[in-house]
Order: structure tokens, then C-alpha cells, then sequence
């Protein structure tokens, strides 16, 4: 069973630790030597712009290729490993929450990009020609200044990767608005109830729950939330308990049981059910079918 693995950024010269690094998929590739990723997460956020080569991006239990200039955005919290093919080249932008913060880019600007999702669906981004050259030219702005000694270089860093990421999500329809006409009380909503569930998901089960924080009813919550996700308040709650517990029962060694009363189950074997009901297997055969 796979132990837990989570990366921290890498330590500057100094022993400050990072809060931005640059790399090459070669670098890592060379770092790596030879041996294949383990499934791990990161505290940060994480780029990877493939250019060339081939292989393998595992993303919270999901399988996607590697493609030429298709570039993938993983959020802190998920499980991923990379399994690139011979002679892969491409680009890896590596942040914490913290760069953006001192960068003066507001705590609200990943969470309102179309980019990096906390969720089990993260396919890559294919990048146009007009796209390719405009990310081109802020990835080169940002790896010059990386590697220049210039005293500003983090805040001009930040600038161009705040372009980067604009420039990707306006062209970003990977999760598409069902409702192109709502109205902005409709997205504020939606964000906190994503919110809300991200905090409270192991301790509220039931859209009430949601509803009575958000003081509205449940069935407008639903009403709200499925004509601008395309799915239910229910299922969006049942799909990140489940993701937690997939996550938990993979990555750390905890029984089912043990998963069962983390995420909020007072009873382990309505955990049971409902795992299987979502996932087609118990915790013992996802553990034994995703383990390393």
C-alpha cells in the first residue's frame, strides 16, 4: 500500500524555502533518473506543458495522455503521477498561495479560473497557434527572469504568470457554463457553496445542511447549482466525499473504518455502501487495484 507522499517546494540558496520554481521536464526527468513517479501530492500548484514526447498524467484515479502543448493544472489537494515517455520536453511552473498573495493577486483568482479544479475530472488543455505564441512569450518572460538576478524578478514573474493563466482560461471551454445568461448572484452562490463544501464535506452530509448556511432552501440550491455545473448540490457533495475517501484509502493506511469516521460516517458500513455504490469496488479492492 502506497505510504504518504507530499512534496513542499524546494529550498533557495539561501534556505529560504521557494514559493515559485521554474523547471524543465528534462530537469525533473534527470532528477528522477530513470526511476518512474510514485502518486504523491504537492502543497502547491503545479503547470506542466508538455512540448514533445509521450507518456502518462494519473490524476486522482483518472488516466490522461501526454500530448504535445497540452498542458495540465493540478490543484494542491490531488493525487497525481507522471509517467512520461523517452526524450519528453516541456515546461514546469510551480507556486504556493502565498507567491500570489505577495504578488498582490487576490486569494480569489485560482478559485475563479476554469483551470485548476479540486475535483476527479482534470483533462489537459489543448493550446491553439494564437495560444501557443501568447504563452510562449510570458513563459519566456518568466523563465528570464527566473534566472536573472534582477531584485524584482518574483513580482515580474508574477505579473506575466497572472497573464499566463488568463490568457489559458479565456480560452479554457474544458467545463463549460451550462447557463451562459446567469446572473452574478448565481455565481456567488455557486462559489460558496464550493466553498462551503470544501471546508465542511467530512462533517455535512445533506444539501440542507448548505442550504441552511446559505439561507436558502434546498431545492433553489439545487435549482442553482445544477443550471450552472450541470449536476446536483447532492451529487457534487456525495462526488467529493467519495474523492476524499479514494484518496485517503490509497494514500494513507488508514482502514475503512478509520476513512469511514474521517469523513463524517457514523456508521462504517453505510460508508461501505456508499463507497461501492460510487466507486463499483469496496475500499479493500480500490486499495489492492491502485496500489503501487
Amino acid at each position: 500500500m502506497m505510504q504518504q507522499k507530499i512534496y513542499n517546494l524546494e529550498l533557495l540558496d539561501n534556505g529560504i524555502p521557494a514559493s515559485f520554481v521554474l523547471r524543465t521536464m528534462e530537469e525533473i526527468a534527470d532528477r528522477q533518473q530513470g526511476i518512474a513517479d510514485d502518486p504523491h501530492r504537492h502543497n502547491y500548484y503545479s503547470v506542466i506543458w508538455p512540448f514533445s514526447g509521450s507518456g502518462r498524467h494519473v490524476i486522482d484515479f483518472n488516466e490522461y495522455p501526454i500530448l504535445p502543448h497540452h498542458i495540465f493544472f493540478v490543484s494542491p489537494s490531488q493525487v497525481h503521477q507522471i509517467i512520461s515517455g523517452p526524450e519528453t520536453t516541456g515546461l514546469v511552473l510551480l507556486f504556493t498561495p502565498e507567491f500570489l498573495m505577495k504578488n498582490s493577486i487576490r486569494e480569489d483568482f485560482i478559485s475563479n479560473l476554469r483551470l485548476f479544479r479540486d475535483s476527479s475530472e482534470t483533462p489537459a488543455l489543448p493550446l491553439s497557434n494564437p495560444m501557443l505564441q501568447n504563452l510562449q512569450l510570458f513563459a519566456g518572460h518568466m523563465s528570464d527572469a527566473y534566472a536573472s538576478g534582477q531584485e524584482m524578478k518574483y513580482e515580474t514573474i508574477g505579473a506575466y504568470l497572472k497573464l499566463f493563466l488568463i490568457e489559458c482560461n479565456s480560452h479554457c471551454n474544458l467545463f463549460p457554463d451550462t447557463n451562459t445568461q446567469r446572473l452574478e448572484v448565481g455565481k456567488s452562490m455557486v462559489q460558496r457553496f464550493k466553498n462551503l463544501v470544501e471546508t465542511h464535506f467530512n462533517q455535512w452530509h445533506q444539501v440542507k445542511d448548505y442550504a441552511g448556511a446559505l439561507h436558502v432552501s434546498p431545492n433553489y440550491l439545487n435549482e442553482v447549482i445544477k443550471s450552472n455545473i450541470g449536476t446536483s448540490a447532492k451529487d457534487f457533495i456525495q462526488n467529493r466525499i467519495l474523492l476524499e475517501a479514494k484518496r485517503t484509502a490509497v494514500f494513507t493506511g488508514k482502514s475503512s473504518k478509520e476513512i469511514a469516521f474521517e469523513l463524517g460516517f457514523d456508521d462504517p458500513s453505510h460508508f461501505s455502501k456508499f463507497f461501492k455504490s460510487g466507486s463499483g469496488q469496496s475500499v479493500l479492492e480500490f486499495k489492492q487495484t491502485h496500489s503501487s
